[in-house]
């Protein structure tokens, strides 16, 4: 935690607070042993938690509370007020909690009403909850893999042993690398803001402590849905009571001469960005292929480097299909006050070891190309064994493939989305793991449904935007305040209906449609519930 964070706010809750500094459904910052501490009430309860999102270490007092659950500003996790357990990502681990002592004042017949209740401490520390380790239950998979190592499978995995599972876990993961935080590889690890070692989910040996069985470098290579096998590419066979497919996406490849060269990057996993880093630090010209999120992400963190970037993108304006084209002039000039040159409208035709080549036959001088035009699921295993497939792997609102015990979340899953009412897919790290979770609890027989909305954030230098909601398609974008401000909401709708809303520093607001688009889902469930009856 920084020195700033760690500043002490607010009242010594040891020392006790009125009750009237903290009415019904509101949050007090102070602290407690050093510590700061979130006083929180609801009703006639009181709570004490930690005042610090474990994920990024936003302060939660400016978050949001919704029934006994406080949620971060930043990046939308969710931990519970009785507990502090983390109960949505991103954050895996729960803050700390305290007990709170509500002393009578036996003068309060006598003071205004609002005083009655009289004083309220924050008393001793209270010991983390410890994952609970059941026996299996009759109808429950004696064991239980994971195809993937990344954010899903990750989030899978633990979901499994805190809800008590616990029979066999086995994680198959292709890559080399243990799970680690896939949004920062674009963004603080590249730019060499975040360490490596930092950059991990977990380390090695929370996977040991927790039986979780994490295999690197295992490639699944067929699926034996009648026997209940999979097959590695080195012939090993493993069985499975249930199975979860979270391979995740694979980076787009130019296909222009020149595009398998040794200085021509993607990336996608820890080993792209450690040697993307490793070429950066050679360079002194880039050109990044696509104006997507991860091709900005890294024109951004090339920048922090002092390497000159090029963008080349076919678009006219950045991102204007997601975020608008308000918007995407803001960030083509935000990216140009920080030296970047754009080449907009056109596309790259060839690359030698020294140049790229584009349609108009300009020739850009690059000693490192990185190219971020889009990834595609990575769903060949699926298809192999039968799974029904349509653009991703078709899963129904329990995220079950068409094949029982085999369940698939993250970037692969299409699930039917009750906010747009369509199948979508959606390829961002937030949903991936809150698919996770749910598949986990799901494949345990809790027959939870898959309604989480939609979220992701990017940070390109100082500007960073959040995205609630699920837009695919739209016909209006509507701007509440103002861009060069950096204070403003955008709203996505399409026939009228609110799809979306992106926020610049208004995380509240955010948090708030978040909790809209819910209550919309939640009515939209009722009434089908309703019709089915």
């Amino acid at each position: 935690m920084s020195e700033e964070k760690a500043k002490l706010n607010g009242p010594d809750l040891t020392q006790g607070v009125e009750l009237s500094m903290v009415p019904d459904g509101t949050m007090l910052l102070g602290h407690a042993d050093g510590e700061p501490v979130l006083l929180v009430r609801r009703g006639d309860e009181l709570f004490a938690i930690g005042a610090i999102c474990t994920h990024y270490g936003a302060p939660l007092e400016t978050g949001l509370i919704v029934g006994d659950t406080v949620r971060c500003p930043w990046h939308h996790a969710c931990f519970s007020l009785r507990t502090g357990a983390a109960l949505r990502a991103p954050a895996l681990d729960p803050v700390p909690r305290w007990r709170v002592e509500k002393v009578r004042d036996v003068a309060g017949q006598f003071r205004p009403v609002e005083q009655r209740a009289g004083t309220i401490y924050v008393r001793e520390k209270l010991e983390s909850g410890v994952w609970p380790w059941h026996p299996l239950a009759a109808g429950m998979p004696e064991s239980i893999i994971i195809v993937g190592g990344g954010a899903a499978g990750n989030a899978a995995a633990e979901t499994l042993r805190q809800e008590g599972y616990s029979g066999g876990i086995t994680m198959l993961s292709a890559d080399e690398a243990a799970p680690c935080d896939r949004p920062n590889l674009s963004k603080g690890y590249l730019a060499g803001t975040a360490s490596e070692e930092s950059n991990l989910l977990r380390p090695a040996k929370f996977y040991r402590d927790h039986e979780i069985d994490l295999r690197l470098g295992a490639r699944v290579a067929a699926i034996d849905t009648g026997s209940w096998h999979v097959e590695l590419a080195d012939g090993s066979r493993h069985a499975y009571g249930a199975l979860l497919l979270a391979t995740g996406a694979d980076p787009v490849r130019l296909e222009v001469p020149g595009g398998g060269l040794p200085h021509v990057h993607y990336l996608r996993t820890l080993a792209d960005s450690r040697a993307l880093v490793s070429k950066a630090l050679a360079s002194r010209r880039a050109v990044v292929i696509g104006a997507s999120f991860i091709g900005l992400e890294v024109a951004a963190s090339l920048r922090a480097r002092n390497v000159e970037v090029h963008v080349v993108a076919p678009e006219t304006i950045p991102m204007e299909k997601i975020l608008g084209p308000e918007a995407g002039n803001f960030i083509r000039r935000l990216h140009e006050e920080h030296g970047v040159t754009f080449h907009l409208g056109t596309t790259a035709t060839s690359i030698d070891e020294r140049s790229v080549t584009l349609k108009n036959g300009e020739k850009l001088q690059a000693d490192l190309v990185v190219a971020g035009i889009g990834v595609r699921p990575a769903i060949s295993l699926a298809e192999r064994a039968g799974l029904a497939i349509d653009r991703g792997v078709t899963v129904d609102e329990y995220l079950e493939t068409s094949v029982p015990r085999i369940f698939a979340a993250g970037d692969i899953a299409r699930w039917p989305d009750r906010l747009t009412g369509e199948r979508i897919r959606v390829e961002h790290f937030v949903v991936a793991e809150r698919q996770g979770q749910t598949a986990a609890r799901n494949i345990l027989g809790r027959r939870e449904r898959f309604d989480a909305v939609p979220f992701f954030w990017t940070e390109q230098y100082d500007f960073g935007i959040a995205y609630v909601g699920h837009a695919e398609r739209w016909d209006q974008a509507e701007i509440n305040g103002s861009l060069d401000r950096r204070d403003c909401t955008i709203t996505y709708r399409r026939a009228g209906n609110k799809l979306a809303i992106a926020v610049v520093h208004r995380d509240l607001e955010g948090l708030r449609a978040e909790v809209e688009f819910e209550r919309t889902i939640a009515t939209k469930n009722g009434s089908a519930r309703q019709a089915s009856t």
